[in-house]
C-alpha cells in the first residue's frame, strides 16, 4: 500500500464520510505504518479536519483490531481445505467475521485500559503523553 492508495481508498472513501456522520467527537485511529504517515495523507487529514489519535510506534498490542485480525487469522488457518485464491480468502474472512460475537469485540476494547497500563509500566520512556477521550471510534476496513 502507498500513501496515495491509503488516502484514496481509506480516507476519502470511508474515513471522511464517517467523520462527517460522527461530527466533532470523531477520533481517527491508525498505526504508524509508513503509508499512513505520508505527507499526502497528513494533508488530506488536515484538509478534512480529521483528528488522529496519538499513537506510539511499534505498538500493535495497543490496537484492538490487531487482536481481531489474530482471531480471524487463527480461524482461517483451521479451514480445510485452506483458501487458495483471493476470492476464497475474501469469502472465508467474511464467513469468519460474521461469527465473531460483539461481546468478544467489546471485551477487547474494554481490555485496552489494562494493555495501556502494562505498556506504560514496561516502557515508561516510550510514552510521551496519553490523550483521554470519551468516545473512541475504530474504523476497520
Amino acid at each position: 500500500m502507498t500513501g496515495h492508495i491509503y488516502r484514496d481508498v481509506i480516507l476519502e472513501k470511508h474515513a471522511r464520510l464517517f467523520r462527517g456522520a460522527m461530527g466533532a467527537e470523531f477520533l481517527f485511529m491508525d498505526d504508524n505504518a509508513r503509508p499512513h504517515r505520508a505527507n499526502i495523507v497528513d494533508e488530506c487529514l488536515q484538509s478534512e479536519d480529521i483528528t488522529c489519535m496519538d499513537w506510539p510506534a511499534y505498538s500493535p498490542d495497543l490496537n484492538p483490531i490487531d487482536y481481531v485480525w489474530d482471531m480471524l487469522g487463527r480461524r482461517i488457518a483451521t479451514r480445510q481445505p485452506p483458501p487458495t485464491c483471493i476470492p476464497e480468502l475474501r469469502r472465508a474472512l467474511l464467513d469468519k467475521w460474521c461469527i465473531i460475537l460483539q461481546d468478544q469485540i467489546d471485551n477487547l476494547i474494554l481490555s485496552m485500559s489494562r494493555h495501556c497500563k502494562a505498556c506504560i509500566a514496561s516502557r515508561p520512556g516510550d510514552i510521551i503523553r496519553i490523550n483521554h477521550h470519551t468516545n473512541y471510534v475504530i474504523l476497520s476496513l
